[in-house]
């Protein structure tokens, strides 16, 4: 089915739950809380994701957004744990996995449009303007988004 093979429904289906685990942080608390319990399956699911991306992956670009997903969410789990940041630490977290967030979409949105429906694809062309869209789309909500979690980040300090 979508031509997805046992090793891509792994990836695919490990995944999948950073997706809403994602929009219920940003709706509840305005960014991704690494140190919460959505937070800690948010981590899994990227992680098996990311990694599983190297397995699955058909074009280089795969493998570039597969990288910088895991240095990412790496380094955005950790820098709350080094002292030296201090109060920064809460932007640069916020920052990094809100790029997580978008590098899981990209991707996402690339891969449904271009094998839904089963067998007649919304896109069959890279650069189909629905494709090219909604890219942009989600880059704006990116700008956006980070705008407005460093713009709550400075209110609440």
């Amino acid at each position: 089915m979508f031509g997805i093979s046992p090793l891509g429904w792994v990836h695919t289906l490990g995944s999948l739950p950073a997706i809403p685990l994602a929009i219920y942080m940003f709706a509840r608390h305005g960014r991704i809380v690494p140190r919460s319990v959505p937070g800690a399956f948010y981590f899994v699911s990227m992680l098996i994701g990311a990694t599983t991306v190297f397995l699955v992956a058909r074009e280089p670009i795969s493998y570039g957004i597969g990288a910088a997903t895991i240095l990412l969410l790496v380094a955005g789990y950790s820098v709350g744990y080094v002292l030296r940041f201090g109060r920064g630490a809460t932007y640069l977290e916020t920052i990094f996995l809100t790029l997580t967030a978008f590098l899981l979409m990209v991707p996402s949105v690339s891969e449904t449009l271009r094998r839904v429906p089963d067998g007649h694809p919304l896109v069959t062309d890279p650069r189909s303007p629905l494709l090219l869209g909604a890219l942009a789309g989600l880059f704006v909500m990116l700008v956006v988004g980070l705008t407005a979690q460093i713009v709550q980040l400075r209110r609440q300090s």
